[in-house]
């Protein structure tokens, strides 16, 4: 049987999100044909479930090797191309993106400009800022207008971002994502529906998953209308004409061969006017029962033990 590292935990603000993706992956995996040991990574040390440390330079637990590392640590260094190097430099087989494609897309602002070509599909206007910004507030106003969003540049998880209703709250704002990145990026507020896709490419057949709508009580969809149960409705599939479903489905398949992604990535957008608005790729998305990629899976009569036994399979075999 194929031992398989699931790896969750390390210090981000959805630390704990990571660790329940992590059970609820092992929870499904096929126990005739994998052990699956969840690994909880904390400052730099990977820990099993029942207090075994891995050794670092090789990457074994009690002596024995893995097969097969799941990322599912949301946030650096699980979506920023940092494990996904450690694990090159053993030569471990790991999940998702590789180095390169996970730290473009772990930045916003650098991913935005690299599919802002892609036909019909928009990008809102934005204005990036560092620690050494003077900020001049009436500028950057008046290029983006109220009320706009302030959120880190490079982050994974909903923390660190404000909705700016008057000039005397953006400074705040800005120091509040400045805490979670080095660039802060103002942006624009589009008005319109926020949905989320799937896709995975495994053994040249590509799932295009059903599109969902996200319908939250909250101002927008931040880090409590994500992980509050009650704070938002997740629709699939999401309440949008066919025609624009086609066109979406279309531009996530692009915008995952454009950035060279792997595995099982969720990309979202704001609909604004029938104009679909990038807003970033996700490398490693929830997990949960209730997440919505396994969500979406379900629609397309896959379970998650099955769609990561694809997944899985499909990388061991290099394809």
């Amino acid at each position: 049987m194929k031992r398989i590292a699931i790896i969750a935990g390390a210090d981000s603000s959805e630390r704990e999100v990571s660790i329940n993706s992590a059970k609820c992956i092992a929870a499904s995996l096929d126990t005739a044909k994998y052990v699956p040991i969840v690994l909880i990574l904390e400052k730099g040390a990977f820990t099993s479930l029942d207090n075994q440390k891995v050794d670092l330079n090789n990457f074994t637990l009690l002596g024995l090797k893995f097969d097969y590392a799941l990322i599912t640590v949301h946030g650096s260094p699980g979506e920023n191309g940092l494990l996904q190097g450690y694990f090159n430099l053993l030569s471990i087989t790991h999940s998702g993106c590789n180095v390169e494609a996970s730290a473009i897309t772990f930045n916003k602002q650098l991913s935005k400009k690299l599919v802002e070509n892609i036909p019909n599909l928009y990008t809102a206007k934005e204005i990036a800022i560092t620690k050494s910004c003077n900020v001049n507030t009436q500028n950057v106003i008046e290029k983006l207008k109220l009320p706009l969003f302030v959120k880190p540049n490079a982050s994974g998880s909903s923390c660190g971002i404000s909705k700016v209703k008057e000039e005397n709250q953006l400074l705040k704002a800005i120091e509040i994502a400045l805490n979670e990145s080095e660039i802060a990026l103002a942006e624009e507020n589009i008005n319109g529906v926020e949905i989320s896709q799937g896709v995975m490419i495994l053994n040249n057949k590509e799932y295009i998953m059903p599109i969902t709508e996200l319908v939250t009580e909250n101002e927008f969809f931040d880090y409590d209308a994500k992980y509050t149960p009650g704070k938002t409705k997740e629709i699939t599939p999401a309440r949008i004409n066919q025609i624009l479903t086609d066109k979406i489905s279309s531009i996530s398949l692009e915008i995952y061969k454009k950035l060279n992604l792997r595995g099982v990535v969720r990309i979202d957008y704001i609909v604004s006017d029938e104009k679909p608005y990038f807003i970033e790729v996700n490398t490693n998305p929830g997990m949960s029962n209730q997440s919505i990629v396994p969500q979406q899976w379900n629609q397309i009569n896959l379970t998650m033990g099955q769609a990561w036994e694809m997944i899985i399979e499909n990388d061991l075999a290099g394809i």
